[in-house]
């Protein structure tokens, strides 16, 4: 019995061994799959016209494709394209190679999205990521990188002998024969009829046994049959679904369940977006059960990927590939590309307006020749201070661009003034549809054009109203504008100018005009930042004033107001004013154990031009080349050893490790304020390394407080601060006297500082005679003003001018001050790596209530659909923050928290002390998700702003 048992197991392995060649011969002798993988790399390299030119002329392995030489009658500008396809094809190939040599090739895929294609490119990934793409083969990975060579003679011989391995594994692939393929079909034909009446098992691991591979009673991902319940191409924002069957080799319907690890994946062709679905497997009735249905809405317009697979394996013809087009127009997503919040215009010449139709998903809307996009529009224009106002016919006209997509507004003011414009589709008000219009006399707009150019401008006004007091006369004052800001000034004893407020040139600096009334001689207007307290004039020259700040503004961020657009305005101005500056390699020895004072003392007679030029690090004691992967380790290592809260040169205002850092002010002695300038240094190196691109860009490895951000780009601090940056204080005092009765607290306008003992040190008054001004209900906003004028700003004064000075010695402070403080972090630090997986794994929810569940799931659809730079803006929202913790979610102090809100319809609210995310109820999903991007894009500061 023991012998029949041996050689019924030799039987079994002699037949899988008999299958396994059949199989490699079948896949090796049909060019099927080859001829797939060529025509796929024609496809990614759009030169699919070619496909049928390679099988012409017998191309039908990536191999040849990497090697094709001179195609005969070949336009130029393809042959280009192909020779450069051809041989990056050929550098990812001797890569996959070396991995295979090193058993790494398992890996090849991944490096891949990480940009590594080339073994010149190995040299470039940093340990730090190469660790986490490569988990426990980052040995094996690092002793192979090791071992490659340094010069570039030596590394051109190695990828010759690559290159030579992968050509002879190629030609391995045709080696089989006739006569071998006899062997196995005796074999195979002598073991059926044991198998048959055995059906032992392969193995204990086998997936089927024997007698199912052989009468094909198992799922066969090439039986399978998909069919799509939509005509192809399909409108956006409409319920999809498609139906998949399954069928066994034999050709009967297969049950599928879930141990078959059915994956789809539905994604933008070209890019990262992934669409949420909906899987149902097998059915109700008997007759489906070999199906499965998936659902799923895509709400942005493209071409995308469906890939089907069954384990890792895809079923027949996945991907397929679908598209989906825009919706109609939605008066809510259909926007003006305005540049500014007020439009300038001249008297009698046309001005014309870009304005950008699109459906409610924001997709651009895309118009038929048959179909007029400009109807349904309509504009009415009136003068600031009528009552009634129609639309002047002869004043304005609508032409659509077919090639931009965009709705040109054309404007012919008939007289000068200052007007307010209306646009409408279907009668509802675009979003950024209602703005005011300037129109100048041709007089007044060449006096503008003079003050752009001369930067040196001033005019008289009237002080109407200043810090909430209403003037019986009005102030005689004087209005300076210069390209960063505009200042308001007054005379004491006639001579003596006194600063009375200045506001930043910037965008979130707005003009409110007013309405003319008997009792104000002068037309008015007020000038509000958002943060500092609002200026009402009058002025004879109101529309001069308020022109010439446009002019300036849009003359500072590159013409639009967008972050991506004022972030490429930024790298080009960065550029530009560097232009003299080369990037050549400088060499730079510092000491790893002393990393910041050896590379303080490094840089310590460094020029401007010097802190340009291409950093070769060299670390001493350590032998290696700086390929770029050891400049990008310093710069990483300088940023913890500068910003990281453990060496005591930022920190936070609590204890806490994961809290917003910024300058210390009790630092050891030993940390001067030079250390601080050498850490405006490095940012702008790293702001300047971004803006030359590439693999040149750098990011800012820190989580620094809004308030210190803020004061990087001029703006004033306020006690709304402290809620992202000292959540401690916020609770404990600010939000207590915000929501009570301050009358009785015996409150003055100074702030009392303790030693660790808890003794009162001093007493610093917050205004002038401080300790002699009681807080009242009336000043309890002024009191907390002030106080984060102190803590915030004051009390950090040398560090944060020590840190400007290092800072704008590379970049100019104009080009900073076109971003708020969440874009400049942005900017700075990148929006890092974001996984849904771990984030869905680390939160808290506080509430389980049957309406709640629904909303989160419709929570967990939105975030899957996140863009990086949404996903940014979640956190920062939230957290105060864009930059999570080294662990990710997981270390995140307090953890990320969902509550529902007590409110129907609202937006979203954030309370960034608790790192808690307040979600109202909605009506719809498509609800839920426009007021979470509404929340998240423009309520910047999260506290509980409804």
């Amino acid at each position: 019995m023991a012998g029949y048992n041996t050689l019924l197991t030799l039987a079994a392995v002699s037949l899988v061994g008999s299958f396994a060649i059949l199989n490699c011969y079948v896949y090796f002798s049909s060019p099927s799959s080859e001829v797939q993988d060529v025509e796929h790399w024609l496809e990614d390299n759009k030169l699919n016209h070619l496909k049928g030119l390679f099988r012409h002329l017998g191309i039908s392995s990536l191999v040849s494709c990497a090697t094709v030489e001179d195609l005969p009658q070949l336009h130029p500008h393809d042959e280009e394209r192909l020779q450069r396809a051809a041989r990056l094809l050929q550098q990812r190939l001797i890569l996959r190679q070396w991995l295979y040599d090193h058993g790494l090739q398992h890996h090849h895929h991944r490096l891949l999205q990480e940009d590594v294609t080339s073994l010149e490119d190995v040299y470039w990934l940093e340990d730090s990521r190469a660790r986490f793409l490569l988990g426990k083969d980052f040995p094996t990975w690092s002793t192979a990188r090791q071992a490659l060579p340094v010069s570039k003679e030596d590394l051109s011989s190695l990828k010759a002998e690559l290159w030579s391995a992968v050509v002879k594994s190629s030609h391995h692939q045709d080696a089989w024969t006739f006569g071998g393929m006899l062997v196995v079909s005796v074999s195979v034909a002598g073991l059926v009829t044991l198998a048959a009446m055995t059906q032992p098992s392969l193995a204990p691991e086998a997936k089927h046994s024997l007698l199912q591979y052989v009468t094909g009673k198992y799922l066969h991902t090439g039986n399978t049959a998909v069919r799509f319940h939509w005509q192809d191409p399909q409108q956006v924002g409409q319920a999809t679904s498609f139906t998949i069957m399954f069928y066994q080799r034999n050709g009967q319907p297969y049950p599928i369940c879930d141990t078959d690890r059915l994956t789809i994946e539905v994604s933008e062709f070209e890019g990262h977006r992934r669409v949420a679905t909906l899987i149902e497997l097998g059915g109700t009735e008997p007759n489906s059960a070999n199906t499965a249905v998936v659902k799923f809405t895509v709400r942005q317009a493209g071409q995308y990927k469906i890939s089907i697979l069954i384990g890792n394996t895809p079923i027949n013809g996945s991907p397929f590939f679908k598209t989906f087009l825009p919706g109609p127009p939605d008066p809510i997503k259909t926007t003006f590309v305005r540049p500014s919040s007020t439009v300038i215009c001249t008297v009698g010449i046309a001005h014309s307006l870009a304005m950008e139709p699109r459906d409610e998903f924001n997709n651009l809307c895309r118009f038929p020749e048959s179909e007029d996009p400009t109807s349904g529009y309509s504009v009415c224009i009136k003068q600031i201070g009528e009552q009634v106002g129609d639309a002047i016919e002869s004043a304005w006209s609508l032409e659509y661009d077919h090639t931009s997509g965009r709705i040109m507004l054309g404007l012919v003011m008939a007289k000068e003034g200052c007007y307010k414009v209306q646009i409408s589709y279907s009668g509802m008000t675009l979003c950024n549809g209602l703005f005011d219009c300037v129109a100048l006399s041709t007089t007044d707009a060449a006096i503008v054009q003079k003050n752009v150019r001369n930067h040196n401008t001033w005019y008289e006004a009237r002080l109407l109203s200043f810090q909430g007091e209403k003037f019986l006369k009005p102030r005689k004052v004087l209005v300076y504008i210069s390209p960063k800001q505009l200042t308001i000034k007054e005379f004491v004893l006639k001579f003596i100018p006194k600063r009375l407020i200045t506001f930043r040139l910037c965008p979130s600096t707005k003009f409110h005009f007013l309405s003319e009334n008997n009792q104000i001689s002068f037309p008015s207007f007020i000038i509000d930042d958002g943060c500092q307290p609002k200026v009402e004039l009058m002025s004879r020259e109101r529309n001069v004033i308020a022109a010439t700040f446009t002019h300036f503004l849009l003359k500072n961020i590159g013409g639009s107001e967008t972050f991506k657009d004022k972030q490429e305005f930024f790298y080009h101005e960065v550029r530009r004013f560097h232009h003299k500056h080369f990037h050549e390699k400088l060499s730079m020895k510092v000491n790893r154990e002393k990393l910041l004072e050896s590379s303080i003392k490094a840089t310590k007679g460094f020029s401007v031009s010097d802190w340009c030029r291409n950093f070769e690090i060299t670390f001493q004691g350590e032998q290696g080349v700086d390929w770029g992967g050891l400049r990008r380790e310093w710069f990483q290592l300088i940023c913890a050893a500068l910003f990281d809260s453990k060496n005591l040169l930022f920190k936070g205002f609590s204890d806490n490790q994961q809290a917003l850092v910024h300058p210390n002010q009790k630092r050891p002695p030993q940390l001067k304020l030079k250390y601080y300038e050498f850490a405006g240094r490095v940012v702008g190196k790293c702001l300047y390394e971004s803006a030359l691109g590439g693999g040149y860009r750098q990011l800012v490895r820190a989580r620094f407080t809004r308030s210190f951000l803020a004061q990087l780009i001029g703006l004033r601090v306020h006690y709304k601060y402290f809620e992202q940056d000292d959540p401690d204080l916020y609770l404990t005092k600010v939000k207590y006297i915000l929501e009570h009765d301050v009358e009785d607290m015996d409150l003055f306008f100074v702030e009392e500082e303790y030693d660790q003992t808890g003794q009162l040190n001093r007493l610093v008054e917050l205004v002038p005679n401080g300790s002699k001004i009681r807080v009242h209900n009336t000043s309890k906003h002024q009191y907390l003003d002030a106080l984060a004028q102190y803590r915030l700003a004051t009390s950090l004064k040398d560090e944060i001018e020590a840190f400007l000075r290092g800072l704008n010695d590379l970049i100019p402070d104009n080009l900073l001050s076109i971003f708020d403080e969440n874009e400049l972090e942005l900017l700075m630090c990148g929006m890092g790596e974001y996984s849904v997986t771990d984030f869905r794994s680390h939160h808290i929810i506080n509430g389980s209530s049957p309406e709640f569940s629904r909303i989160l799931e419709w929570f967990w659809a939105a975030v899957c659909n996140f863009t990086h730079e949404e996903m940014a803006r979640l956190l920062q929202f939230t957290t105060g923050s864009s930059q999570l913790p080294p662990g990710g979610f997981k270390e995140l102090s307090p953890r990320f928290q969902l509550t529902p809100a007590p409110t129907f319809g609202n937006l979203p609210t954030a309370h960034t002390c608790f790192n808690q995310l307040c979600l109202p109820d909605y009506d719809s999903y498509e609800q839920f998700e426009r007021a979470l991007l509404l929340a998240i894009n423009e309520g910047t500061e999260g506290f509980g702003m409804i």
